[in-house]
């Protein structure tokens, strides 16, 4: 909410929500009555109700927050960092902070904390890394304990060479890199968008059927009058908007071709007609029907896994069992899915009273040189040719783009994997990855644990509930049992996977609130009360725990004036 309004005076019908509230009070509170009189009167000149004071209160409670969420870090000791950037709607940079840690308390806990916007004026790799650098700097947070970030898919910031991961990396080796699973999981499906023209043209109709009803109110209240879910946009930069703009026409496709009737039948407009008809005959057309089943099983499958990756306790482990059943998903789905989307699609046809025949498209004659090489014989076989064209070249492009963007989190998996294969280990080869984990977590010539007493550690563990224990589920259980102090090195090793970022969902999440803070009315809002609000909004927990006796107090050091003897 809009803490200030149009003016400053009291009892003014616009005068915001932070001197409503002050009317209010002082109509019980006999303190703030009296304030307000003294103000009234002009007998006091110092209100405390304009927008400095405002700022400064701010600054108190969003410093007192931060410094309360700082000792819970230095008190965890090992955090990870997550960074994204965005432009907000003065066209400022934004660059988002968050911190994950894994608390010490009797039940350990993953909790990723909002630090602040900074203002980002350069894009570069070495600018955002010293940005970051300078702001744990005046946290007072070790960089050195940090052993994970991460972050999209730009170049700035994934970049081996120069981006921010590489920069950190040089001064921080055990700082892990870990990519963003659910931007990798996006960018699979733009990938496979684009490996076939009948994917690019299926897509541009799912377009155009979303710009021809929402460009007027009345296609629009015709549509809504035939279909329970409406129309989405497809966009390049929401992850739930392609699977959201499929599904209204593959539930619902009888419906949305019955509306563009109706628009060709009232629309005056004779373009309005020609697209409305052109478009009714190809969502009534058997191949729109196959694509439209296609897309939306294979967007459905990834979309609930990019669903599971954006949660706030994620671990490494748990994201790549998911992504590898995925990838098992799509390669059996390629293998019979082709047949089952041809069931589907011609009950949609059937539905919408229709043909499910499949028309052959005209092949283009064209001439060839002389070569050592026949050309591919081509198909004739209409369905045949849609199979080898749009769904083999649609899955493999997505099987192979998941299993090449998924390697770096592969490779972050195996250096913590003595961690998720303890039972099954033979002597020597626990003895080898105990060694390789404790080299990984070395630098400086110091070390986070013991790689001979971890492997000790391993072999004299008692019998677990399961041997499918995530990280954060055996370090919960080596708690309940009271056992940190037998076995600190695992401890310590659990401690660090599970403080491995897989996703930067909880920066994405702080982009929502900065677009509810700095809105367009409020554009020109300053940096340190947008990120001082910012903080306040998304650690509520954190603020409702803190004493307010002591933000007053800080408060009232900072008004403290000298009286003359």
């Amino acid at each position: 909410m809009a803490l200030r309004g149009k003016t400053e005076i009291l009892h003014s019908p616009s005068n915001g929500n932070f001197l409503k509230e002050v009317e209010l009070l002082a109509q019980f509170d006999p303190v703030m009555k009296d304030h307000i009189h003294k103000i009234k009167s002009q007998t006091s000149h110092h209100s405390y109700l304009g927008k400095t004071i405002q700022n400064e209160l701010i600054e108190c409670i969003s410093g007192k927050i931060l410094s309360t969420i700082v000792q819970e870090i230095k008190k965890c000791k090992y955090f990870s960092l997550i960074l994204d950037c965005t432009p907000d709607v003065s066209h400022t940079e934004q660059l988002s902070v968050v911190i994950r840690i894994v608390t010490l308390e009797e039940d350990p806990q993953i909790k990723e904390h909002f630090m602040g916007f900074l203002v980002a004026e350069k894009s570069t790799g070495e600018s955002l890394s010293a940005l970051i650098l300078k702001r744990l700097e005046e946290l007072q947070i070790a960089f050195d304990d940090c052993r994970g970030q991460s972050y999209d898919n730009g170049a700035n910031m994934k970049g081996k060479n120069k981006g921010v991961q590489a920069r950190l990396l040089q001064l921080n080796p055990r700082a892990l890199f870990v990519p963003c699973g659910a931007h990798t999981l996006h960018l699979v499906v733009a990938d496979a968008a684009k490996s076939s023209k009948d994917a690019i043209s299926f897509f541009g109709i799912v377009q155009k059927l979303y710009c021809l009803f929402s460009a007027s109110t009345q296609r629009w209240a015709i549509l809504k009058k035939h279909v329970n879910l409406s129309l989405k946009m497809w966009s390049e930069t929401r992850w739930e908007s392609r699977v959201k703009a499929v599904e209204p026409l593959r539930y619902e496709a009888t419906a949305v071709r019955e509306a563009l009737l109706e628009v060709r039948n009232q629309a005056k407009d004779p373009i309005i007609r020609i697209e409305a008809q052109s478009l009714a005959e190809e969502v009534g057309s058997f191949r729109f029907a196959l694509c439209t089943v296609v897309w939306y099983d294979m967007l459905s499958q990834i979309q609930q896994v990019s669903k599971l990756l954006q949660s706030q306790t994620m671990q490494v482990d748990v994201a790549v069992s998911l992504l590898k059943k995925t990838e098992k998903a799509l390669e059996s789905y390629r293998a019979t899915g082709f047949v089952a989307a041809q069931t589907s699609a011609k009950d949609m046809c059937e539905d919408m009273n229709v043909d499910a025949v499949l028309v052959q498209k005209r092949l283009k004659s064209t001439k060839r040189h002389f070569s050592y090489e026949s050309p591919d014989e081509s198909l004739r076989d209409a369905l045949q040719n849609l199979e080898v064209t749009f769904f083999n070249v649609v899955v493999d492009a997505a099987v192979s783009a998941q299993k090449e963007r998924f390697t770096t989190l592969k490779h972050v998996q195996d250096k913590f994997g003595i961690l998720y294969n303890v039972p099954d280990l033979p002597h020597q080869e626990l003895m080898k990855q105990a060694e390789a984990l404790a080299h990984t977590l070395s630098h400086g010539g110091q070390s986070d644990l013991d790689g001979k007493e971890l492997a000790q550690e391993l072999e004299h563990l008692p019998d677990l509930p399961s041997k499918s224990m995530t990280t954060l589920e055996l370090l919960k259980f080596i708690h309940t049992k009271q056992l940190t102090e037998i076995y600190p090195n695992l401890c310590i090793a659990l401690r660090i996977s599970a403080t491995l970022p897989v996703t930067v969902a909880s920066a994405e999440r702080s982009f929502s609130k900065l677009k509810l803070l700095k809105t367009y009315l409020r554009s020109t809002m300053a940096q340190e009360r947008l990120s001082g609000l910012a903080v306040i909004s998304i650690n509520h927990e954190v603020g409702g725990q803190i004493s307010y006796d002591d933000v007053i107090d800080d408060f009232a050091a900072r008004k403290a004036r000298r009286i003359a003897l």
